[in-house]
């Protein structure tokens, strides 16, 4: 595999983690704005590079028990929190506060919902030719930096929303979270799994 795939790769991965990261700006104080940027870049990106490797090792013994289950895994943690931020952004009557510091849990919980799409990427490198340590190095570098590019603009679109920054990023959680669900179910499949 070619070092341009393992970049696309990378840069596709990378891209939940990246909105992600522009919702977490939206709220994050002005003065602790890099430090945020730099755990998001840290967080994302060390599980964007972990989940292949661990794919990797994996192999295609266990593909069939993963892949029919990480869709909805990520699907479930990214509405609850989007829908936790819609619920917060009700409540709060006056402009929101920045938020100082966000917590390990949540850093967390956002890097594993929008990392296990590179646990099933990880899983077919092991079937092609390919450096894994290289892919490994170029899809954590790669979500980090858009993950800190994410948070330091943030703040731009949060000017731009004013105090609904908290109901923008729950509708972006969730969006994710939707996306994710249709991209592994197919829109139909989603659609009826509803009905049943």
């Amino acid at each position: 595999m070619s070092v341009v795939s393992i970049f696309l790769i990378a840069l596709g991965l990378a891209m939940d983690a990246t909105v992600v990261s522009l919702t977490l700006g939206i709220r994050a104080c002005k003065e602790n704005k890099v430090t945020t940027g730099i755990k998001a870049g840290l967080y994302f990106g060390g599980f964007q590079g972990l989940m292949p490797l661990i794919g990797w090792m994996l192999g295609k013994n266990f593909t069939e028990y993963i892949t029919s289950i990480d869709h909805w895994i990520a699907f479930a943690l990214l509405s609850i929190i989007g829908g936790k931020m819609l619920i917060d952004a009700f409540k709060e009557e006056e402009e929101e506060a920045c938020i100082m510091d966000y917590s390990t849990k949540l850093y967390l919980t956002l890097a594993i919902a929008t990392s296990i799409d590179a646990l099933a990427v990880g899983i077919s490198l092991a079937f092609l030719n390919v450096n894994i340590l290289t892919a490994v190095t170029f899809i954590a570098s790669i979500t980090f930096v858009l993950s800190f590019i994410g948070v330091i603009t943030g703040e731009k679109v949060g000017s731009l929303v004013k105090n609904k920054a908290t109901v923008l990023g729950g509708l972006l959680l969730i969006f994710i979270g939707v996306k994710i669900l249709i991209e592994h179910l197919g829109v139909s499949e989603v659609l009826l799994s509803f009905f049943k």
